[in-house]
């Protein structure tokens, strides 16, 4: 799986700090914290017919990471929406969207991990593109990856913060195997997550996904557990081993990225059927139906 680029991007107008800049003029100071030190929080936003869904959760949790990394300065909520809002009028966009928010330290009167270099800050990006969910839905193929995901005592995965080597090595190993994505295990060799998205198995009708102990708190994959509770199906979070995931009935990943895309084949083993299965597409619908009805206005 490789993303296309949308040629309807090629002119898109990118927020840095107030300005609307087009994509090829849009910068940051070499002296930012996000290319000093990968020192920034992000998050991922999909606009669904001129609403953003779970927007306000999304700053939630823009602003936790945020303080977990003492940001001196955090932009309001309200502040961050507008500019969400001001990027998705300047491009006409209002559907199929995809947003990547930024949020670094800000820039530093020196080169340095020292944030009392920050004399200005914080640095806030909009990027806006059209993209539809970037998953193959017929089934992807995954593979373990060797690189492990941190637990909490090294760096906690509950900060959703901008360094993403771990995620970009586990990548490089999938693309070597010619898999979709590599599925990355915990320290104690629990999975986690795939390199970009949350992970659910289904085994007799219990939809089972990892605890947060090694992934981060995923806005989709709540959604998913909640319409599990909603809708009167069996779910846990729990530690689950790649026995639990290979000998399972489904699998499937979740992200905002892609929304809820169906496993086929982890490690040349094929899960279930070798089809996308009942349950999946089941919550893939209550996904669908939720993001056409809910959801902050913004256009």
């Amino acid at each position: 799986m490789q993303q296309k680029a949308d040629p309807r991007n090629d002119d898109i107008l990118v927020w840095v700090n107030g300005a609307l800049t087009h994509r090829d003029e849009a910068r940051v100071s070499p002296f930012d914290s996000a290319v000093q030190g990968g020192d920034a929080v992000w998050e991922g936003l999909r606009v669904y017919a001129g609403r953003i869904f779970k927007l306000e959760r999304h700053l939630e949790r823009l602003e936790s990471s945020a303080k977990a990394l003492a940001f001196a300065e955090i932009p309001s909520r309200e502040a961050i929406a507008a500019a969400i809002r001001e990027t998705l009028a300047a491009n006409g966009m209002s559907d199929g969207v995809h947003i990547r928010l930024t949020l670094t330290r800000g820039e530093k009167v020196t080169s340095g991990m020292d944030p009392r270099l920050n004399r200005k800050g914080p640095t806030l990006i909009v990027l806006a593109e059209h993209k539809a969910p970037v998953y193959d839905k017929g089934g992807l193929t995954l593979i373990t990856s060797s690189v492990r995901r941190f637990p909490p005592d090294a760096l906690d995965p509950n900060v959703h913060h901008a360094n993403l080597i771990q995620s970009i090595l586990a990548k490089i190993e999938a693309n070597a195997a010619g898999a979709d994505d590599a599925l990355m295990l915990d320290r104690s060799g629990f999975v986690a997550e795939t390199n970009a998205t949350h992970v659910f198995c289904v085994e007799k009708g219990t939809v089972r996904t990892p605890r947060t102990v090694a992934c981060p708190e995923g806005v989709t994959r709540e959604t998913v557990l909640e319409l599990c509770h909603a809708h009167g199906v069996p779910h846990e979070e729990t530690d689950l081993s790649l026995t639990a995931f290979y000998r399972a009935d489904e699998v499937f990943c979740s992200g905002t990225m892609g929304e809820l895309a169906g496993v086929t084949t982890i490690d040349g083993r094929t899960i279930g059927d070798g089809t996308v299965g009942p349950w999946t597409t089941r919550l893939s619908q209550w996904f669908s139906e939720r993001t056409a009805s809910e959801g902050t206005p913004v256009v």
